[in-house]
């Protein structure tokens, strides 16, 4: 078997944005997680992109009882990468799943109800932590107080390689 398609579950559109720029270089077809459980088969397998909230991968553990997951992606403010096995640690992800972290964006306008809430409180705290001394700590700050996105192919380019080898080995 092999990958046969794209699932993810997008808050403010970032992540929405990686899923589409993965089908982009693979052509594997994409679906939020609702649209999924009636396109989809239970055990397809897929990749699973979903925004991560207080480390946790949103929509993973739902969709993990529907499909055989083969790669997940946490789509984060932090760095490409940096939260990997902080994110494979919270949801016991086996060792045979990829897991992958990608700087995505933040925008407070695009936030709605509690998550806007606790996000204003987390930009003042994060903030506070965050020195001004690196140029990833400065980028993230300034999503913070001005919103932004650094979503780019260059950030999926491991996602892109993994789907492609799994494309032709299946």
């Amino acid at each position: 078997m092999a990958i046969k398609a794209i699932v993810y579950t997008s808050n403010t559109g970032y992540t929405a944005d990686y899923a589409k720029l993965l089908h982009d270089h693979t052509d594997l077809p994409v679906y939020s997680l609702e649209d999924s459980r009636r396109k989809l088969k239970e055990g397809t397998e897929i990749v699973y992109l979903g925004w991560l909230m207080a480390g946790s991968v949103v929509g993973y553990k739902e969709a993990a009882k529907l499909y055989k997951i083969k790669a997940v992606c946490g789509v984060c403010l932090a760095a490409s990468g940096s939260l990997t096995e902080s994110v494979r640690k919270t949801h016991s992800i086996p060792n045979d799943v990829a897991v992958f972290t990608i700087q995505g964006g933040f925008d407070m306008k695009k936030l709605k109800g509690g998550y806007k809430l606790g996000m204003m409180v987390m930009s003042k705290i994060l903030k506070k932590k965050l020195t001004a001394d690196t140029e990833e700590n400065r980028r993230i700050i300034n999503m913070l107080d001005n919103g932004g996105s650094c979503v780019s192919a260059d950030n999926l380019k491991d996602v892109i390689s993994l789907v492609k080898a799994e494309k032709s080995n299946g």
